[in-house]
């Protein structure tokens, strides 16, 4: 019997956690190593789970990629084989006929040291190899967006068009991903496309929490078969390792209840052993659910169009006026007076934004958003913190991000960041959690969740001189389609970098913020010129500075060139982005604005 026509008669039962089990009785070891180094380890698992009644298994490849596995490209295509053999000869040795195998493909975070491009390898890879196995299911497990699972469902499709495709989403207990997006929209969204047979939740919370969420989504599992596996409750940490109450009475008569909902596979994540998936096959009715495709309508919500806010920054460069903006530099330490003085300054001339930056050169400042804060509250001035990726993982950026807003910032530009100094790295540890353009692709989904009356607007650096041409305006529009509004960019000064700019400006249609540093000494000069990667200064630049002139001869010259350079991109430039070096606001009373 196929997989599709046994779920129009049966209710499925889905197996426990091969992860968090085979570490429970292993000593922590990772179970997708086991695939190679242990096979006969996760037969038994693989076998305990279809004896307690599941009858569907995923195969042992949830982390079988190169990041998770720290293994080469061959290493990982041998162990996502070896782990479909093992399931396959699992459900052999169990005599069982109405037993399926799914491939299960896990999220794998995107960071500074994997591309999105990478990602998607791998992703194909497995998937190629469950296909050319003959798996009937392929089901994606934990993910918390659809960007990556959009294009590999896609991708299955044009080469099979009878596999069952399950995707499952990983919500907290207020039903929303880790990436800010709102649960019940992604199902919704899934439950009318018809690539997809199946779509639900995995992990994250306990089963109390998940039939909570559940209720409240059963009309879209009236339309599109269900999946729920809760994790067995909420672990504590005993010995660096996850240890989870042993509740099995509690989690069956609770998944009883979910089944309910019209919930036709039923399972466990984290923390569900067999004896878990035992208690559901004894108090589920594993009759099948029916599906009203055609009868109910569709449960999303009438969409209303909401007028957001205007943001008066934002409205002037869309308008077609340029626009102004300054960065300044928050303390090393807690003496922020100055900085309130440089941003009163900065209130007389022509300054529309006040940008701050998030711990340049990887050194410890005060934080940029609570410093932004500080001063638009004692000024009034329009502020715009830098976000960079390096130092906060997920959860504290959205705490970071989130307490911003409520203390009004409404602009931000969101970096990748500088690396960690290398002589600070065996005391400090980057993150990088997100890049600029995954982050980007969060700040859009929490103003479509939480800020579409007053949405955050946020730009995006461009480092113009980053490889070819082609490459640069490709990277520009995979930010524009995360929902940048405008670009930074860094340092000008030669003509070869203001053509390319203005090249860059004809390629993609957006705006422009040209950046300018006025260089406040000779000494200034050779430190951007030969230590600071990426920005060009040419030697008629550096020549026009000598070692013993004042420092007010030093910012005359400063001031200079920086109206000179204004005027050649006055034509086409949106508006121009300031970096003072050591906050010399003094310096903009002498710069020619046009």
């Amino acid at each position: 019997m196929q997989f599709r026509e046994y779920i129009q008669k049966h209710r499925v039962l889905v197996d426990g956690a091969m992860g968090t089990y085979y570490g429970s009785k292993y000593e922590g070891k990772m179970a997708e190593k086991g695939n190679v180094k242990a096979p006969q380890r996760v037969l038994d698992i693989h076998l305990a789970y279809i004896k307690a009644g599941a009858n569907l298994i995923f195969t042992n490849t949830f982390s079988a990629n190169e990041w998770s596995l720290g293994q080469d490209c061959q290493a990982v295509d041998e162990n996502v084989k070896q782990a479909i053999k093992i399931a396959k000869e699992a459900i052999a040795q169990s005599g069982k006929t109405d037993v399926f195998l799914a491939g299960d493909i896990g999220k794998i975070q995107e960071n500074t040291d994997r591309s999105q491009a990478e990602i998607m390898e791998r992703y194909q890879k497995n998937i190629d190899y469950f296909l050319e196995e003959e798996l009937p299911v392929i089901v994606f497990e934990t993910f918390d967006s659809l960007a990556q699972v959009c294009p590999l469902v896609s991708y299955i499709r044009e080469k099979n068009s009878q596999v069952f495709i399950i995707v499952s989403l990983c919500a907290n207990k207020n039903g929303y991903t880790m990436a800010g997006a709102s649960v019940r929209r992604l199902l919704e969204e899934l439950a009318d496309w018809d690539l997809v047979d199946a779509c639900g939740l995995n992990c994250g919370i306990g089963a109390g929490h998940m039939y909570q969420l559940v209720e409240e989504y059963a009309d879209i599992f009236q339309k599109k078969y269900g999946i729920v596996m809760p994790n067995a409750g909420y672990p504590e940490l005993l010995h660096n390792r996850m240890v989870f109450m042993d509740n099995g009475k509690y989690f069956s008569e609770t998944m009883a209840k979910i089944a309910k909902c019209n919930v036709a596979l039923l399972g466990g994540c984290c923390g569900t052993t067999p004896a878990y998936i035992k208690g559901v096959a004894d108090q589920v009715n594993l009759e099948p659910v029916t599906l009203q495709r055609q009868a109910t309508p569709s449960a999303k919500k009438e969409e209303t169009a909401v007028l957001a806010k205007k943001n008066a920054f934002y409205e002037k460069l869309k308008a077609g006026k340029k626009v102004v903006a300054v960065e300044l530099d928050p303390p090393f330490d807690a003496n922020y007076e100055k900085l309130i003085e440089c941003a009163l300054h900065l209130q007389h001339c022509q300054v529309d934004m006040i940008t701050m930056a998030d711990s340049p050169m990887g050194r410890s400042r005060a934080d940029s958003i609570m410093m932004s804060i500080k001063i638009a509250n004692e000024t009034g001035m329009s502020m715009m913190p830098h976000i960079c990726c390096r130092d906060k993982n997920v959860i504290a950026m959205r705490a970071s991000i989130l307490g911003g807003y409520i203390n009004k910032i409404r602009n931000a530009l969101i970096v990748t960041g500088d690396p960690v100094p290398s002589a600070s790295r065996d005391q400090t540890t980057a993150v990088f959690d997100y890049h600029s353009i995954r982050l980007m692709q969060f700040v859009k989904e929490m103003n479509a969740e939480h800020f579409a009356e007053d949405p955050i607007i946020y730009g995006g650096a461009l480092n113009y001189g980053r490889g070819k041409i082609e490459n640069v305006a490709k990277r520009m529009q995979d930010k524009i389609d995360a929902g940048c509004s405008y670009f930074l960019t860094q340092p000008i000064y030669s003509d070869e970098d203001i053509a390319r700019i203005r090249q860059l400006k004809e390629m993609v249609d957006t705006k422009i913020l040209c950046g300018i540093m006025p260089l406040v000494s000779y000494r200034n000069a050779n430190f951007i010129k030969n230590e600071m990667t990426g920005i060009h200064v040419p030697d008629e630049i550096v020549n026009r500075y000598y070692p013993d002139m004042s420092k007010e001869e030093a910012e005359v010259v400063g001031a200079q060139i920086a109206s000179e350079i204004i005027e050649k991109l006055s034509d086409f430039a949106d508006g121009y982005y300031f970096m003072l070096p050591f906050n010399r606001v003094s310096l903009m009373d002498k710069i020619i604005i046009r």
